[in-house]
């Protein structure tokens, strides 16, 4: 009988993450960033007191207005943590690598990571395409890796450098006419919000087929994660506009039109975001995962949840609700008003916090959320406290 033929138990026992630079605070962000063809934003203070983040982190020198870090940098600062804390390089035998925005179309994200890694040996490298969602993706690889037999170790990592795409010169082109009057409307929801929500950052963790020999470790019970895309159009997006139920993609443009339309620009389509986002992204999938596995919300210990805003945060608890699977809010962690909206990383900045910080007990469950609003996709994860004896 081959190792592949029996499945494993896969332990997360390392995590890891990365912020660059000092924190930024919301009276500094517009500075660090730039003004959109140097005039301020109509729509920063609002977003802002929406999504109830404080600080967060970018990869921009704010002296300077020059990037500290790209994406790939980012992920390899996570992963080296990972090495310092005693993960073995030679352990590695399977490295997944998400981001939302690549630095390149080419060669993929994982092995740009990887390249920056001399540490580690030749392994199997995957790359993760998405949203918020790819950083679990990357994790469920990993986890996979792990589970059929094939490693002993696995690193998955995500990381954003959101800034590059973020700056005020990235919209320049529709602004030219010196008043933002003039600009087009979608400057002020689909792009400019979005440059008050996202941040950077990366985090990384290791899995192995047994738990730590001292301290704390989580057994992943399970990783699901569901895509309505066959229900539901592109709600954010990148390199492409999307007008009128038609998605067209950065290459059908010309140089010109991808400058004059901000076609790399990330946009959101916020209403409908907000009339959607909880039922395609909680209710819906949550009820047939719990179903699925016989999972109950008064088994739940902790609650991890990504949310992009503050803003989410009563709808989210009135959509468990909704399907009758209430967690009090007393049992979520939570770190978006200080570490901001770091997309794909969130999740791995909020796990090593949490690991860090709160005092478990074996078998406690945490199940953690990460939402996707890209074309409406989900994932939830199940983790069993270990202790070590």
């Amino acid at each position: 009988m081959n190792a592949t033929d029996i499945l494993q138990s896969v332990y997360l026992n390392r995590v890891a993450a990365f912020l660059p630079n000092e924190a930024v605070s919301n009276a500094d962000m517009e500075n660090v960033l730039g003004k959109a063809g140097g005039l301020p934003s109509r729509v920063k203070n609002m977003i802002l007191r929406s999504n109830a983040i404080q600080s967060r982190h970018y990869a921009i020198d704010p002296a300077t207005g020059l990037p500290t870090h790209n994406s790939a940098q980012l992920a390899a600062e996570a992963v080296k943590i990972l090495l310092a804390q005693g993960v073995p390089a030679e352990g590695v035998g399977s490295l997944a690598c998400a981001t939302s925005y690549p630095d390149q179309t080419m060669p993929g994200h994982g092995v740009m990571v990887h390249g920056l890694l001399p540490e580690l040996s030749a392994c199997e490298v995957f790359s993760a395409a998405g949203v918020c969602a790819a950083g679990m993706a990357a994790l469920k690889h990993a986890y996979n890796a792990v589970r059929t037999g094939e490693q002993r170790g696995a690193v998955a990592s995500a990381s954003e450098a959101a800034s590059a795409v973020m700056r005020g010169d990235m919209f320049k082109s529709e602004i030219d006419a010196k008043n933002l009057a003039d600009a087009r409307p979608e400057i002020g929801f689909e792009k400019d919000f979005l440059r008050w929500m996202l941040s950077d950052g990366a985090g990384a963790v290791y899995l192995a087929d047994r738990p730590n020999s001292d301290g704390l470790s989580f057994k992943i019970r399970w990783i699901e994660l569901l895509s309505y895309a066959h229900e539901m159009p592109p709600c954010m997006y990148a390199g492409a506009e999307f007008s009128d139920g038609v998605f067209t993609g950065w290459k059908d443009f010309s140089e010109e039109e991808r400058r004059d339309k901000s076609v790399m620009a990330v946009k959101q389509d916020v209403k409908l975001l907000n009339e959607n986002i909880v039922r395609y992204t909680v209710e819906k999938p949550l009820a047939h995962i719990a179903a699925k596995h016989g999972l109950k919300a008064e088994d739940i210990k902790w609650f991890l949840p990504h949310y992009s805003s503050g803003f989410f945060r009563d709808k989210l608890s009135a959509g468990l609700d909704n399907i009758g699977f209430p967690i009090p809010q007393e049992k979520w962690f939570t770190n978006l008003p200080y570490k901001g909206n770091t997309g794909s990383a969130s999740i791995y900045i909020i796990l090593e916090e949490f690991m860090r910080t709160h005092a478990l007990e074996n078998g406690d469950l945490v199940l953690c959320y990460v939402p996707e609003s890209g074309r409406f996709s989900t994932c939830f994860m199940l983790l069993e406290a270990v202790k070590a004896v």
